[in-house]
């Protein structure tokens, strides 16, 4: 498959290739393209205005705030959308929403996703695409109960713990209590750098980023949350709705990151999943199937849309 080539004064309107998420294949309709812009900034804006409210007022939400204090990707990018590479988007409205954009090209007809800006990440991709692979052949595994939480303020000073203005549900000894009565195997290197000195040797794992791609595993809520920053690594190469669709997955999972956690949040209206009971453990690996359930159709969805991509770029996935 070969990329679309920018117009030249005189060249001929010729196929464009396809878009991995476009019905027809070729170019969205002065009708279609707007639409689905508008849904998307329908479904992202109930997600960004509470934030956006909050951080004007300067309050901090420990579920609702994180995907935006954590990840790098700012709310007006997640809110902008983009068709994927490969697609068209027809007509002179997309030239003026589209064509000043350093991300786009002009071709006959409308605009598209600038291939050469696809050439240059190439590498990415690849990275990205073997990462998700490599976890994905893995088998999930359901024991780590959320322990990486209580791990990141294990015998920490008060003034140190990472959420100070919440209190720990079982107190400080409580907390360190269940860190040391338990087994923890946390194979996600963004979660164990976390950890505190004194947390890091209970660790049966020892994560490095050089040895990512050798240890993420599908049942890890750190790696599916993760989802969402390898889609918006690809945008605007990827179509935004997957992005949104990692996003929503990444909400819900941290939710249950934090009722697991050794804070009590009841005051927001977060029930506990006391990890520290047989049931609470029952509780949370039963949500924890379910997330990675969820989470390998998206794993599969990137996995399939980066080999579009490399293949748009002429590259082979393999």
């Amino acid at each position: 498959m070969s990329a679309p080539s920018p117009t030249r004064p005189g060249a001929p309107a010729g196929p464009v290739p396809a878009g991995p998420a476009v019905p027809d294949g070729r170019v969205l309709s002065e009708q279609e393209w707007p639409a689905r812009r508008d849904a998307h900034e329908t479904r992202v804006d109930a997600w960004l205005r509470p934030h956006l409210h909050r951080r004007g007022e300067r309050r901090a939400h420990p579920v609702e705030d994180f995907l935006f204090t954590y990840y790098s990707h700012r709310p007006a990018r997640l809110r902008r959308w983009h068709p994927g590479a490969g697609v068209v988007l027809a007509g002179d409205a997309a030239r003026a929403a589209y064509g000043d954009s350093r991300d786009y090209t002009t071709v006959p007809g409308g605009v598209t996703v600038d291939p050469a800006a696809l050439a240059a990440r190439v590498g990415t991709v690849r990275w990205i695409r073997d990462l998700l692979a490599a976890t994905r052949a893995r088998p999930a595994f359901l024991g780590c109960f959320g322990l990486h939480e209580w791990a990141m303020v294990y015998r920490q000073p008060p003034e140190e713990v990472r959420h100070a203005g919440w209190p720990l549900r079982l107190g400080a000894d409580g907390t360190d209590q269940v860190v040391e009565s338990h087994r923890i195997r946390c194979s996600h290197f963004d979660a164990y750098r976390f950890f505190t000195g004194p947390a890091r040797p209970r660790n049966t794992l020892s994560p490095a980023r050089e040895t990512q791609r050798d240890l993420e595993q599908p049942g890890c809520l750190h790696a599916n949350m993760d989802l969402y920053k390898w889609a918006y690594k690809l945008s605007p190469h990827l179509r935004s709705e997957l992005v949104a669709d990692c996003f929503e997955l990444a909400r819900e999972i941290r939710e249950l990151d934090m009722r697991a956690s050794p804070y009590d949040l009841s005051a927001l209206g977060y029930r506990p999943v006391p990890i520290e009971t047989p049931e609470g453990r029952a509780e949370y690996a039963a949500a924890q199937r379910g997330f990675a359930e969820r989470a390998g159709i998206l794993r599969d969805e990137l996995v399939r849309a980066c080999d579009d991509l490399l293949a748009l770029a002429g590259q082979d996935a393999s």
